[in-house]
């Protein structure tokens, strides 16, 4: 249920296109009823375009895939990637590529770029947008890389890091939305939900 003005607005179901359990977190800290459903397959990264514009596509590629199992449905996609001199850095495959992506990271600034997407299947409509987090990272020593590392925390994230978790003692200072490096950008997705004519609130 979601709200018009004063008024209840009913809608069949509102789906997570998303296995993200930070995603789920931080919806279900709005209080909202859903069910999460994540994508059959991976989504395919369009080389060489610009950084928002993959996020974005990863987001439209969950949801519609999404919107082709499920009765008709609000689907809310969602992608984060992470982008350091212009490339974008996925999850870590091994130790090894956690260790280096975080050496990479360490000292300086990157992008987080989350792209949203949403599909009101009753109403036939898609929206998608993305929000973008500069994000400083501390001088970080090689002890403090490799017990990061050792956590387990860098191989499910873009980057190699949470920024919820204990990879927040690795960020110095963000620009712009805290929500959107965690993985859902709430401001973003409560003004894409007016946009429909609804609310989160």
């Amino acid at each position: 249920m979601y709200t018009v003005g004063c008024k209840e607005v009913f809608i069949v179901s509102l789906i997570l296109a998303s296995g993200s359990p930070r995603r789920r977190m931080l919806l279900e800290s709005l209080g909202l009823k859903f069910e999460v459903i994540p994508p059959p397959d991976e989504e395919r990264i369009v080389t060489g375009d610009d950084p928002r514009r993959v996020a974005e596509s990863l987001a439209i590629q969950k949801a519609r895939r999404v919107s082709e199992l499920v009765p008709p449905a609000l689907i809310l996609a969602a992608d984060t990637i992470v982008v350091k001199d212009g490339e974008i850095m996925g999850k870590p495959c091994d130790r090894e590529d956690a260790v280096e992506m975080l050496r990479r990271l360490s000292g300086g600034e990157h992008q987080v770029i989350t792209g949203v997407c949403l599909i009101d299947m009753a109403g036939r409509r898609e929206l998608v947008d993305s929000e973008v987090t500069t994000v400083y990272f501390r001088q970080l020593s090689e002890l403090e890389i490799s017990r990061y590392v050792d956590s387990g925390e860098p191989f499910d994230k873009a980057g190699g890091y949470g920024i919820q978790g204990l990879g927040g003692v690795l960020v110095s200072r963000i620009e712009g939305c805290f929500y959107n490096v965690v993985g859902l950008p709430l401001s973003k997705l409560q003004e894409m939900f007016q946009s429909l004519g609804l609310s989160l609130l």
